[in-house]
């Protein structure tokens, strides 16, 4: 089950630009305490560590319970008998320095080194920041174990095609092991608020730093990697004109549907009744969102289309086992979107090139 409550979300989580952008989904007055979480214009950076990233991430040893006798036992275990803690050498646990719990976000060996929120996302940031570039968002998730900082422009940009996007700088990493430090660009379509990736044929542009000791942050990197945000509209808004200009009709549609939701196996022979039954549902989904939703109709028979489709699809419709929005924010922050974006891609690319 997620911990993202609406609780959390109102105060783990500061939106900025509500001027520009409207609230976000989760949104709730009574739950935010005394201080609101959205912002009608960016999110000052001092809000930011004072509201999210006040602490640090402690570096704790580890010990295991062991049997003890009398002269040896620290403790009594639950039973009544002797017991000892004895600290496991090579080993370190990470934790929060506001929590009087305890409460762990992993536990890693001496080589691990904790990227502390307020130097490697929020100073990394701000030391980029210029006036056309502000704070749009920030947040923790999982009790503190994810983290980022989202840095944009304030008001959105319309192609000439009619898609109005966001392009944003996502600075983000994590202290349970799921993510090392990252700086990415990535894309807000503002009509359905989904994330998208740009430079489809290729890896995006982004800096990764692993959790390992000596594996520092260099500011020149740093400011090398962060800067492109400011070239991401013109790159973004080139790519959507070239998809639109690929012509997808009914016969390519179809075959892509073909080969991104199969009702075959690998081996050619039909689908058991109930992943039939699933994949035809996708199928319809994805067919219906092409021909009639405002986030895709306005550009079908085009190849920009066919990925929006599949990328709402994913955003709104696709099953999750946690609450959806929940799980979109971290398929935002790990790059789950940006892979999806890069694999539809990829496999229209197939379908264009057999059909030729």
């Amino acid at each position: 089950m997620s911990t993202e409550t609406l609780s959390s979300l109102n105060t783990n989580t500061l939106i900025g630009h509500t001027l520009h952008r409207g609230t976000a989904w989760h949104y709730r007055a009574e739950e935010q305490g005394k201080e609101p979480n959205h912002y009608p214009g960016p999110v000052p950076p001092e809000d930011v560590a004072r509201r999210l990233f006040g602490w640090e991430a402690l570096a704790l040893p580890v010990a295991v319970e062991r049997p003890a006798d009398i002269l040896t036992m620290t403790h009594r275990g639950a039973d009544g008998m002797p017991r000892q803690w004895v600290q496991i050498e090579g080993r370190q646990a990470i934790a929060r320095s506001d929590e009087d719990d305890g409460h762990v976000l992993g536990v890693f060996t001496d080589a691990y080194e904790a990227h502390q929120y307020t130097e490697y996302l929020l100073t990394a940031v701000t030391n980029i920041l210029d006036d056309s570039l502000s704070i749009s968002s920030a947040g923790v998730l999982r009790k503190g174990a994810v983290a980022w900082v989202e840095v944009s422009v304030p008001e959105s940009i319309t192609t000439p095609e009619g898609v109005e996007f966001r392009p944003n700088l996502l600075a983000t990493t994590a202290l349970d092991g799921s993510l090392a430090t990252t700086y990415k660009c990535t894309v807000t379509d503002v009509v359905c608020d989904n994330t998208r990736a740009a430079a489809l044929r290729e890896e995006g542009q982004e800096l990764k730093i692993r959790h390992l000791r000596h594996s520092r942050l260099r500011l020149a990197d740093a400011r090398s990697a962060l800067n492109i945000v400011h070239g991401l509209a013109d790159a973004f808004a080139a790519e959507v004109a070239e998809l639109c200009r690929i012509d997808v009709d009914a016969r390519i549609w179809d075959r892509f549907l073909d080969s991104w939701v199969p009702l075959t196996g690998f081996d050619g022979e039909p689908l058991p009744p109930r992943k039939r039954r699933l994949a035809e549902a996708k199928r319809e989904t994805l067919a219906a969102a092409y021909v009639h939703d405002k986030r895709v109709a306005p550009w079908a028979r085009t190849a920009h289309a066919v990925l929006q489709a599949v990328n709402t699809f994913e955003h709104h419709h696709s099953p999750a086992s946690t609450p959806r929005p929940d799980r979109n924010m971290m398929r935002a922050v790990t790059g789950a979107y940006e892979r999806l974006d890069r694999r539809a891609w990829e496999v229209l690319e197939r379908v264009l090139a057999e059909a030729r």
